[in-house]
């Protein structure tokens, strides 16, 4: 039986091997130059893989699929690219893929826009209690009404800390801005002036900015200076009524030192896209009132998905036609 479904001319065309079934319309270039091989099934196992890979030329994970020292190895002296679907690449051995001479690129511009407007639906949904009204709603008894009942907070006015102010940090900034809210943010190196007079924004020591922010939101990508960089110090200099918002990379926040706190009411609410199991997530946050969830699913918009495989296709495309404007990562 057919592992995969395939489009082109087999003869002909070099091969592309993709983990999952992803929608076919942002491939439809790719398919006009290469062998592209789907899987029937939602995604490949690690083993189909591992069998599959050596005949064939590039390689297109999504961010969920590990690859490692052996699936690299498995692509044998005939892989030459991992076109990574998605913008982060903790996922690949980057190293090792270097010592193969294996490029890898990523899909950094179609995720800006969706992730940014993720975190500000979520930032609004903890504040709002949104998804806690909702819930509550649902069941028998579960709400009760009345003017003084399930009171949020407002973000109009409030300060929003934007830890990691590159693309979707800046695009999450004109977001909060149009919201009347105080822009600061922690990079290591400054903004140049220009832009942070475009947001109205203010440069914090990451101390200083937890301290005096209403709402803490991450774009930061996970490192190993990154990791953990938000524990129980960092939350300890959070305001009782502070709002933590993570649509970046689970690990970067302690996931038992966040549910410590939470648990404690020692900051108002966390809002969360990613976790630092996933996806597998603590049972306490699934029991808290004040804890918004998303399946990792900042970037899950059709539109998104379309992008990022067009993107995908044409680092594919341009890599073997021998170009170098391509979203390389290593």
């Amino acid at each position: 039986m057919n592992l995969f479904s395939t489009s082109g001319n087999l003869k002909e065309k070099k091969r592309v091997l993709v983990s999952t079934r992803l929608l076919r319309e942002g491939f439809s270039q790719l398919e006009e130059h290469f062998e592209v091989a789907f899987p029937e099934n939602e995604v490949f196992s690690r083993n189909e893989i591992l069998q599959l890979l050596p005949s064939f030329d590039a390689f297109v994970p999504t961010f969920q699929f590990k690859v490692d020292k052996d699936i690299i190895d498995a692509g044998q002296d005939r892989l030459k690219i991992i076109a990574n679907f998605g913008v982060g690449y903790n996922n690949i051995d980057i190293d090792y893929a270097c010592r193969k001479n294996i490029l890898v690129t990523n899909t950094p511009d179609p995720v800006i826009e969706p992730t940014a407007e993720q975190a500000f639906a979520l930032m609004l949904a903890a504040a709002r209690r949104v998804a806690e009204c909702d819930r509550k709603l649902r069941l028998k008894d579960g709400l009760k009404w009345g003017v003084l009942e399930n009171l949020g907070q407002t973000l109009y006015g409030k300060t929003i800390g934007i830890v990691g102010m590159g693309r979707i940090g800046q695009s999450l900034a004109r977001r909060a801005l149009a919201n009347g809210m105080k822009i600061v943010y922690y990079n290591r190196t400054k903004l140049p002036l220009d832009i942070e007079n475009l947001y109205q924004a203010e440069w914090m020591e990451l101390d200083n900015l937890l301290s005096a922010s209403d709402v803490v939101s991450l774009h930061v990508p996970l490192t190993n200076e990154t990791f953990h960089l938000i524990d129980s110090k960092k939350l300890a200099r959070m305001k009782t009524t502070a709002i933590l918002i993570n649509t970046a990379r689970g690990p970067v926040v302690n996931e038992l030192d966040l549910v410590k706190v939470l648990k404690d009411r020692r900051i108002y609410a966390a809002a969360l896209d990613v976790y630092e199991f996933e996806p597998i997530i603590n049972q306490e946050l699934l029991q808290m009132d004040n804890v918004v969830l998303a399946p990792h699913n900042g970037t899950a918009t059709i539109e998104a998905r379309n992008d990022m495989a067009r993107l995908v296709s044409q680092n594919i495309i341009r890599y073997f036609a021998g170009r170098t404007d391509i979203n390389r990562v290593n």
